[in-house]
């Protein structure tokens, strides 16, 4: 639903849409990274242009080559699919770099946590790479697997 005086709010008062998690009494990692891995608009997005999303440093590389034709649909379209590039970085990351890990934030904002202890907000570098290219998926994974 597109409310443009709620988005103008959040604006204001520094609120980001984005994606949160309510974790159960018993914490399932598995089932949570499962949830978190499925990224549906952002995979049809790619099937659509060819590329098949593998989970796989590769794929970050080939989504940063996609023509943004998402930006033409309106904010709705770059909130949903920032927050699924967000999520499907944060997939690969926690895949194929040793010891990184998903985490959630007491206010329910998923995040990866690398070895070293740090911890990347994955979901804000897909909204960043959603609306304006940058940083480039496959740079910020780079990053992550060099800490």
């Amino acid at each position: 639903m597109n409310i443009p005086f709620l988005d103008n709010w959040r604006k204001r008062h520094g609120m980001s849409r984005g994606v949160a998690v309510m974790q159960p009494a018993s914490h399932d990692a598995e089932g949570v990274a499962q949830l978190l891995s499925e990224c549906e608009l952002l995979r049809r997005q790619a099937e659509s242009a060819g590329i098949e999303l593998e989970d796989t440093p590769g794929s970050l590389a080939a989504l940063d080559q996609l023509l943004p034709r998402w930006r033409d649909e309106g904010p709705e379209a770059l909130t949903w699919l920032g927050n699924d590039a967000g999520l499907y970085l944060g997939t690969v990351v926690v895949r194929t770099v040793p010891g990184a890990e998903w985490q959630v934030w007491p206010n329910g904002r998923p995040v990866v946590r690398l070895a070293s202890g740090r911890e990347l907000d994955v979901v804000a570098a897909g909204h960043e790479w959603a609306l304006s290219g940058t940083p480039e998926l496959s740079q910020v994974y780079a990053e992550a697997s060099e800490a």
